[in-house]
Order: C-alpha cells, then sequence, then structure tokens
C-alpha cells in the first residue's frame, strides 16, 4: 500500500485492490504465542507512514464488520488489527488474514481448526477465503537423494516415473507380498540402519545395535511435540528392564534429536533430561544392548538425510490440535518408517494413505483434548497405574539427578499440575500399550518389512509438486510451463 500510494501516486481504493488480490496467507501454527504482535510504539518509532496506513486499515475494515454485526462491539473488539490493553500491539495475522485473497492452513485438520477456534470471527465473515493446503517435502530430495539403494530397488521395480509423480509408488504395493522383495527392502534398511549407527556414534558416543528397533523423534523441542512422552516411556522399559520384565523382549535403540529456542527454558530442561537419562541406562551393564538411548546435537537437514532412511519407527506423538502439519512425519513415511501418533497435524492423512493396519495409533482426538481440560487430575491417573506410578517416583526421587538435585522440578510440576495445556500423563497410558503393539510387530520382520513397503507406497500425497500444484489451481492462477527435459 505503501508503495502504490507513495511512490506510483495512486489512491487508496485502487491500492486496496491490488494490494489484497496480489497477497495470500499461509499459516503455520495453531499457538496464539506464535503469532506475531508487534508494539504500536515500535513501529511508531520505526515505520511510522506504515502505522498510518494500517490504522486507516484497520477502520475501514471494523466499518465492513459493524455493517456485517450491527452493534456488535465486542467482535469488533475481538478482530481489530490493534490490540488494546497495556501496551496496544499490531496484530500481524490479523492484518494478513485483511489483506490477503486467501487464508490456508497447512492439513486438513489445522485448516479446519483455524474456521472453528483461532480465525472463526473472520471465517464467519469470509468463509470463501479460507481453504486448506496439506504440506509436502520434495522426493527428490528426502528419498531419491537420500536413499540411494531404495531409490535404486524402486526404480528397478517399477520404473523411474516415480521420481516426478510419486503416486506412482502405488505400484509397489503388490511387491509387499514378494518375499524375494521383501529381503531386498529389508537388506536396504539394514544397510541405512549401519550408516546411521555410525553417526550416532560418531556424534553421541553412544553405540546402536543395529538388529534394535530404531525408534526416532527429531524436530523442534517443544512441549507441545511431547518429548516428555518418549521420555517417559524410556524410563518405562529401563524400569521393566531393573525389574527383571524382560521376557520376550524387543531391543530398541532410541534417538532424540532437535534444538530449542534461545529463551526457551522448559525446552533446555527436557534436553538436559534426555541426556541425563540416556547417560543412566547406557552405562547399565544391566540394560545392556535391551535399550540404548541417545540425543542428537546439532539436529540439521544433512543429519536428517541420514536419519530418515535409517528409522524403524517415527515418533510423532504431539497434543493432538497442536500440530499444524508436520513433514518430519512425511519424511519418514517416505523412506518406510512406520509411524506411531496421535490424530494431529498431517498424522490423519498420513494415516489414511497408509491404512489403520499400517499405523500405530494411541491418544486423544482433538476434540477429547479440549474436552478433557476442564476435569484433567493427572495424580488420579499416577496413582491408579502401576506403571506410570513407577516412572513417576524414578523422577521424583531424583534418580537420574542425584549429584543436581532439583533440576527436573519444572517437568514434574507441569506433568502433574490440572492445568497441564500438553496432557502428557492423560496420554501416556494409551502411548506405553501402542508401544507394546510396536515391540509385537517388529518382532515379525516379515509383516514389518510389509508395513514399510505400504508407507513408501502410499506416501505420494505427501509430495510439494501436489502441493504446488494445489496451490496455483486455487490461488496463484498462473500458467504453467511445459516440463523442460532434463539436459
Amino acid at each position: 500500500m505503501r508503495i502504490l500510494m507513495d511512490e506510483h501516486n495512486i489512491k487508496w481504493d485502487d491500492a486496496w485492490a491490488i494490494t489484497s488480490k496480489v497477497m495470500a496467507y499461509t499459516n503455520h501454527t495453531l499457538l496464539p504465542e506464535a503469532l506475531e504482535r508487534w508494539p504500536v510504539w515500535l513501529f511508531r518509532k520505526l515505520l511510522p507512514r506504515v502505522l498510518d496506513i494500517i490504522y486507516e486499515i484497520n477502520a475501514r475494515f471494523l466499518a465492513e464488520v459493524a455493517r456485517r454485526w450491527p452493534g456488535d462491539i465486542e467482535r469488533q473488539r475481538r478482530m481489530s488489527l490493534i490490540e488494546e490493553g497495556y501496551e496496544q500491539q499490531v496484530r500481524m495475522a490479523y492484518l494478513a488474514i485483511v489483506g490477503s485473497i486467501s487464508v490456508n492452513g497447512v492439513a486438513a485438520l489445522h485448516s479446519d481448526l483455524l474456521k472453528q477456534g483461532l480465525f472463526l470471527d473472520f471465517y464467519e465473515l469470509w468463509p470463501e477465503k479460507f481453504n486448506n493446503k496439506t504440506n509436502g517435502v520434495t522426493q527428490r530430495r528426502w528419498l531419491a537423494s537420500c536413499n540411494p539403494g531404495l531409490n535404486k530397488l524402486i526404480t528397478d521395480t517399477v520404473g523411474p516415473s516415480w521420481v516426478t509423480q510419486l503416486d506412482d509408488l502405488r505400484k509397489l504395493i503388490p511387491y509387499a507380498d514378494d518375499a524375494k522383495f521383501r529381503a531386498k527392502w529389508r537388506q536396504i534398511k539394514q544397510d541405512n540402519k549401519v550408516r546411521l549407527a555410525t553417526l550416532v556414534e560418531a556424534d553421541c558416543g553412544v553405540v546402536f545395535n543395529t538388529n534394535a528397533l530404531f525408534d526416532v523423534q527429531v524436530k523442534r523441542i517443544h512441549e507441545y511435540k511431547r518429548q516428555l512422552l518418549n521420555i517417559l516411556h524410556v524410563i518405562h522399559l529401563y524400569d521393566r528392564i531393573k525389574r527383571g520384565d524382560t521376557d520376550n523382549w524387543t531391543p530398541r535403540c532410541v534417538l532424540i534429536g532437535g534444538k530449542s529456542a534461545p529463551g526457551y527454558y522448559m525446552a533446555k530442561v527436557i534436553i538436559k533430561l534426555v541426556n541425563n537419562v540416556a547417560k543412566v541406562l547406557n552405562n547399565d551393564p544391566e540394560v545392556g544392548d535391551k535399550l540404548k538411548m541417545a540425543f542428537l546435537p546439532n539436529y540439521r537437514v544433512t543429519a536428517m538425510e541420514i536419519i530418515a532412511p535409517g528409522s524403524d519407527l517415527s515418533e510423532q506423538i504431539s497434543t493432538a490440535g497442536k500440530e499444524a502439519s508436520g513433514t518430519g512425519n512425511m519424511k519418514f513415511m517416505m523412506n518406510g518408517a512406520v509411524t506411531i501418533g496421535t490424530l494431529d497435524g498431517a498424522n490423519i492423512e498420513i494415516r489414511e494413505e497408509c491404512g489403520d493396519e499400517n499405523f500405530f495409533l494411541f491418544g486423544l482426538t482433538a476434540q477429547e483434548v479440549e474436552a478433557r481440560r476442564s476435569n484433567y487430575d493427572p495424580w488420579a491417573i499416577i496413582n491408579g497405574d502401576a506403571d506410570i506410578s513407577r516412572v513417576m517416583h524414578l523422577l521424583e526421587s531424583a534418580h537420574f539427578n542425584q549429584f543436581e538435585q532439583g533440576i527436573f522440578d519444572p517437568v514434574l510440576n507441569s506433568l502433574t499440575s490440572p492445568h497441564d495445556p500438553w496432557l502428557t500423563i492423560a496420554d501416556l497410558r494409551a502411548y506405553f500399550d501402542a508401544q507394546k503393539r510396536v515391540d509385537k510387530a517388529y518382532q515379525d520382520q516379515e509383516l514389518w518389512t510389509r508395513m514399510s513397503i505400504v508407507n513408501t507406497a502410499t506416501s505420494g500425497k505427501f509430495s510439494t509438486d501436489r502441493t504446488m500444484l494445489e496451490y496455483n489451481a486455487e490461488i496463484w492462477k498462473l500458467k504453467q510451463l511445459p516440463e523442460m527435459p532434463l539436459i
């Protein structure tokens, strides 16, 4: 608006008509605290002319709201681009909605929750603006390049067309029932696990048994992503080993990686807890190769190019209703990892594609999460479940922090609070039970390999090619250029 009016002398109405048809807004988070708010005083100091334009956009917008809902002052307050209070702030997400021709989320559930909650007022005003564009990842990097062994097997089996038409991976489905093909698939996975174990030993100093289940959770460290749920399960497995409950045991190597925001104290405490728990169990001869754990420092794209091909189990365990989409879940799926996850983000669509029998589902739904908040009593759950009670006792007794008293009190306080927004304890028993199903399935290597093949074969939807074509067809409306031959 500033450029059109101040530098090209275009009047307001024409400038706004151009601007609001050029802009499109993709939202990437359901967390209100992640939506930017800029203090008005800062705008006034740095960008006074832009602030004048924002005030005018807001005045005209609120007039439209008033015409639609006469006398509804509370709605005008909720929808205003300027948030009142101790310090006035510009609601940047609201500005993006008002100034855009299209607003989309990045997974079907995410887009629905935006319309039902975070942006409900705007959806009621402009329902035609809202749509969904499920995220994707590029198979050229996240399968063809990073997994050359699987690339060759797939291409030799069904041809090379999948590299540009990922849905062609579905041609692999019949081969899931071919024992010779499964053997080749399993060997490639084993080779990739050796490569991943080499990385873990180099970066973490921990030796992974490549015959064990490789259980991996790599993503930003955040309470809603629930690395804590994973850690509590590891402590549960450790407790079982120490009690001698190891009949029919499935060896497991757990890898957790990710970075914390610089000022996110709880995330750093969680990283510390992962490392402390890992140190205890990795140095216990009684545990041995039954269970290993490592925290990968400096999680990065080049590491993920080794991690995704070498993983057996993909941990996608966020509190339902909190993950916008996720893309790591797609990278794992493409490379034949099987997902354990909640009905959150793109997990829902992954499960729809691969089938319930090839996905380990657990936990409350987004609707159940919201209903549970009003009567959540984590202590009742802890006291009523012997396994969970033992896990919590090990934490409370400072078993993993004998010389650092109180360091994990913030974790304990969060887990046991009736106001814990992530409801970690509420999903813990269901998570333990789902992990038992994982153990049983992994013991049948023919079954597990079949599940792995089907996950890769049904990952076609999660290509960025499909995502971008949908953006273009429904939002950008640009003329598609003919495909150029590779030189």
